[in-house]
């Protein structure tokens, strides 16, 4: 039986591999001060980066949902790992040999059970590439050349072919060592009368890797008409393979897309090669399902979510591609990044259209043309008879949800009064009201309705109206003006109402639970999902408005506004003052934490799992190596 990892090797493994590099494989980081970097939580979701990485210590942290530790902590976090199978990934990434104590050597049955399956999609991926050189290949060249890929093309993109035959490529795989349950487990063979069989045979295929470049399934089209199973077949859901979760050719465009600020989501796999052949590197595509919110999730990681991000979708023009359109509206909310359609005149998709047309068409194709909230409504619209005044109301009534939906309150008048055109009612303003109405009839819905009266005083103030309608997490004491921790975090929320040059960006990786006062948390919130304090460096009075439309409630809206016109308690104030409130802030929310995570080690007692003892460690001494630094070098740490 093989022993544990060597603690030295394992040491060696965690200096070896930086843990920004790492990170980075899975999302955008961007300069935080003090040498760390920052970016949007791969393990909540948000919209404001509280995730923090400080590569000179190796360590990560959010301040959010509170995960935090090393590179071998965040790679067993978000792939699912074990501490061994952990090592020995990061080990085979940077060629260490890994030494096993009790004299023992990993064989590899005993290797985890997730680097198993995807070693042996990597072992197919490769006897595929091999099998499309056949004579038997010959018809999936074909195929390929037809829609101008070369086999330099095919070599970059890893597509290959699976034989016909029953077993081919399960054969293979055992001779390699696998077992048939796990080429079963993997989705790549599947039960027959007589044992395991191929899943995939006689087809074109494409590798699908996840966002860190591991094969986890495969896309494979039908060549021949004999062949009775659907046009695509793709792996079935796995213990690595999920298709909402997974961007085909992610691994390719991620370090574009966070360069360029834009990604461009197409439907198959073909068009994405396409794209990435004219020089759209940006280019990724669902593998078998509707772009959903998992898949949104990931690109805002990658996007960095602002303001001036972009995702541009291209659908075929046909029925289907506009039902597909529509459906991606449905999720445009949840993205900050400006999206937009982009439809062949012709309804041609990118393969389409660089073969009969070239490179450049494909170029021109998506450069940002309609917004999306733009044709979802014209979509609707064009069902009614607009040179009639009850068809114009009848579209109103069903586009005016639509519009009402948009958080940000500038950006949902713009809109407004842009329906008000393409509907042809000239009483603008009429338009623009009747949105508004709808938006808070949705807010009501929604049980995010007014709150009762609040107390004039807002030293004693009821956390429960300011608190309607938030979740849980905001419940707590009521506001005290006397506590040095309100008093400092009213103060911070004024700089980032008032003075958001001041404060920004660092106020935006602020989390909503670093504000203890439940009416601060509400409206922290709200400047959250307003687009962050960022955005009242553009326009003030928009931005304001943005936040005051996003408050839940009349409380927080009333709040938002005594707030914005609130005199500052210090005599100047300037980045230094401002440093001072975010560093109190922060401070407190990090003692807090301390306070809580040294009950947990004080609960779990020598008797508790080495891992789990160690986890809640390290998180210890990350936070108290981030309480010296803040207390140490102030603002600077941030």
């Amino acid at each position: 039986m093989a022993g544990r990892i060597n603690d030295d090797d394992v040491k060696v493994v965690r200096d070896a591999v930086p843990i920004d590099t790492v990170v980075s494989e899975y999302l955008q980081l961007r300069p935080a001060g003090g040498g760390n970097m920052k970016g949007l939580c791969p393990f909540h979701d948000e919209k404001s980066p509280s995730f923090q990485v400080s590569p000179s210590k190796g360590l990560f942290h959010c301040f959010g949902c509170q995960e935090g530790g090393d590179t071998i902590a965040f790679v067993m976090k978000i792939d699912h790992l074990s501490f061994s199978e952990t090592v020995e990934r990061l080990a085979a990434k940077a060629g260490i040999t890994l030494r096993y104590e009790e004299g023992g050597y990993n064989p590899t049955h005993q290797r985890g059970e997730r680097i198993r399956l995807v070693e042996a999609h990597k072992a197919a991926a490769d006897f595929y590439v091999e099998q499309l050189g056949g004579e038997e290949a010959a018809i999936g060249r074909k195929f390929l050349a037809e829609r101008g890929f070369d086999q330099s093309a095919a070599e970059h993109f890893g597509v290959g072919y699976s034989p016909a035959g029953w077993d081919h490529l399960t054969r293979f795989l055992r001779g390699k060592g696998f077992s048939d349950k796990e080429l079963l487990l993997a989705g790549l063979s599947q039960d027959g009368r007589r044992g395991p069989i191929d899943r995939f045979r006689g087809r074109l295929m494409w590798p699908i890797r996840d966002i860190s470049g591991e094969v986890v399934g495969f896309g494979a089209r039908k060549l021949r008409d004999d062949d009775n199973g659907p046009k695509y077949l793709n792996t079935p859901d796995t213990a690595i393979y999920k298709k909402s979760q997974v961007l085909y050719g992610v691994d390719l465009a991620k370090k574009d897309i966070a360069k360029a600020s834009r990604a461009v989501v197409v439907e198959g796999y073909t068009d994405v090669m396409a794209c990435h052949l004219a020089g759209i590197t940006t280019a990724i595509a669902t593998c078998g399902t509707a772009f959903g919110t998992d898949h949104i999730k990931i690109l805002r990681r990658l996007l960095m979510d602002n303001g001036s991000a972009r995702v541009i979708f291209t659908f075929d023009g046909d029925a289907a591609g506009q039902k597909a359109a529509l459906r991606a509206f449905e999720d445009d909310q949840k993205f900050a990044a400006e999206t937009y359609i982009a439809i062949a005149p012709d309804g041609m998709d990118p393969c389409e259209l660089r073969l009969n047309k070239g490179d450049a068409a494909v170029q021109d194709l998506v450069e940002p043309r309609t917004p999306l909230f733009e044709f979802a409504i014209r979509q609707i619209v064009s069902r009614y008879d607009l040179e009639t005044p009850a068809g114009r109301a009848s579209a109103l009534d069903e586009a005016g949800p639509i519009v009402a939906r948009i958080k940000n309150g500038a950006s949902q008048h713009e809109v407004a009064v842009q329906l008000a055109g393409i509907l042809g009612i000239l009483d603008t303003q009429f338009v623009v009201k009747r949105v508004a109405q709808m938006a808070r009839w949705a807010r009501d819905r929604g049980g995010r309705g007014p709150a009762g009266p609040a107390s004039s005083s807002s030293s004693s103030a009821s956390s429960s109206s300011y608190a309607s309608g938030q979740s849980p997490a905001l419940s707590g004491p009521a506001l005290n003006l006397r506590s040095p921790a309100h008093r400092t975090e009213r103060e911070l929320l004024k700089l980032a109402l008032q003075r958001p040059e001041l404060v920004s960006p660092a106020f935006d990786a602020y989390g909503v639970d670093e504000f203890t006062a439940p009416p601060y948390a509400a409206v922290r919130r709200a400047v959250e999902d307003a687009g962050g304090a960022e955005q009242g460096m553009a326009s003030a009075p928009e931005y304001l408005a943005g936040v005051r439309e996003a408050a839940p409630n009349d409380a927080v809206r009333a709040l938002v506004t005594e707030l914005a016109v609130e005199v500052f308690h210090g005599k100047t104030i300037d980045e230094s003052y401002a440093g001072e409130q975010l560093v109190r802030v922060r401070l407190r929310a990090v003692d807090l934490r301390i306070h809580d995570v040294t009950s947990t080690l004080a609960r779990l007692g020598t008797g508790a799992d080495h891992e789990r003892h160690q986890a809640v460690q390290n998180e210890l001494w990350v936070l108290q190596q981030y309480r010296q630094s803040l207390r140490n070098s102030g603002a600077a740490a941030l």
